[in-house]
């Protein structure tokens, strides 16, 4: 198997021991996740949908998840302009143990979490997904709420299925980018209107074991050039990669598989100018960060250190026939998170 091996064949994710039938890359999930095949313990199963909705001048974030022993539903609004602002706001829950009943497929069922404070769900149908949230005391006393819809005609995303080196442990992950977003959110009177021509939508759809302590870099963005929708999804340091990496760009609803990419993040700090490159010279890119989304939790047993970092790219991107995209201030995110939970 190589570095990019591709699965192209449908079968159950896991086989018969709770391991992985096939560890590698595809376009879509064909391996089927059957969380009754997990031979982990329940609490140490971890699933998620994380939607980002982002535009050049703000954005929304939306986690619904199961993680076994605390369930994390969380809100983040981010506007950028001229004085950079976040609020993240997040209701866990206590061992949800798979009770949340999220999806095994993200093509079909819906994602739903109700409390009395935090409705909030993400439906999918007829080429479209759904997101609809209504969260009081969000912030300050006041309420946010949001409904917008995210585009999905027939495309490839991005799916990993890797291992890491612990039995029963592994990593199934689809990023689908490029989905172009309308709708809007509000909050303290002010109405965020996503407008599809140049806002999109990207889900981070996520299932499986991880061991307790990792650290890993993500980064992702979309934009739209002349009409032609334009996006990349990059990361490592999760589990065992040696299959396949996530490193992808996605053009008009296609992948374009890249292989090796590098976060060079300034020791001076986080909202430093960075850089990303590559080993097959596909993905060259400076990073001018805007925001960083940081937040840090210690309770010893669970402890999360995160750093998502908006900003602006600029640089070259190359398809897999050789045609260079070039990127100017296209507005993403990139991070660094370590997590022991």
């Amino acid at each position: 198997m190589g570095r990019n091996h591709e699965v192209v064949t449908s079968h159950d994710l896991l086989d018969r021991h709770g391991e992985l039938t096939e560890p590698g890359w595809s376009r879509s999930l064909i391996q089927r996740y059957d969380r009754a095949m997990i031979k982990a313990p329940k609490w140490r199963i971890k699933e998620w949908d994380y939607y980002l909705v982002l535009s050049k001048d703000f954005a929304g974030a939306f986690t619904i998840s199961d993680d076994g022993y605390i369930g994390l539903q969380s809100v983040s609004l981010l506007v950028f302009g001229d004085k950079p602002w976040e609020h993240t706001e997040t209701v866990l829950n206590a061992f949800p143990l798979g009770k949340l009943s999220l999806p095994s497929d993200s093509s079909m069922g819906d994602t739903v979490y109700n409390d009395k404070r935090l409705q909030m769900s993400f439906k999918i149908g007829g080429g479209k997904r759904h997101i609809t949230c209504s969260f009081d005391n969000f912030y300050e006393n006041k309420p946010f709420k949001c409904d917008i819809v995210l585009e999905q005609p027939a495309m490839d995303s991005m799916v990993i299925a890797t291992p890491w080196d612990k039995k029963h442990a592994f990593y199934y992950n689809q990023k689908i980018n490029t989905m172009r977003a309308s709708g809007y959110m509000e909050y303290d009177g002010k109405r965020y209107e996503f407008n599809p021509r140049a806002d999109f939508g990207t889900l981070d759809w996520g299932r499986g074991v991880w061991t307790y302590d990792n650290t890993w870099y993500w980064g992702s963005g979309n934009t739209d050039i002349d009409g032609n929708s334009f996006g990349f999804n990059i990361g490592y340091g999760f589990g065992n990669t040696t299959a396949a990496t996530e490193n992808v760009l996605f053009y008009n609803g296609k992948v374009h598989k890249l292989n090796d990419i590098t976060f060079h993040i300034p020791s001076s700090g986080y909202t430093d100018p960075w850089k990303f490159t590559s080993s097959d010279g596909r993905f060259e890119m400076d990073f001018v960060p805007v925001l960083d989304r940081a937040a840090c939790l210690d309770y010893k047993l669970i402890v999360s250190d995160q750093h998502q970092v908006f900003g602006k790219m600029t640089g070259k991107a190359i398809l897999d026939d050789g045609t260079v995209i070039e990127v100017k201030d296209m507005m993403c995110f990139a991070e660094k998170v370590h997590n022991k939970y």
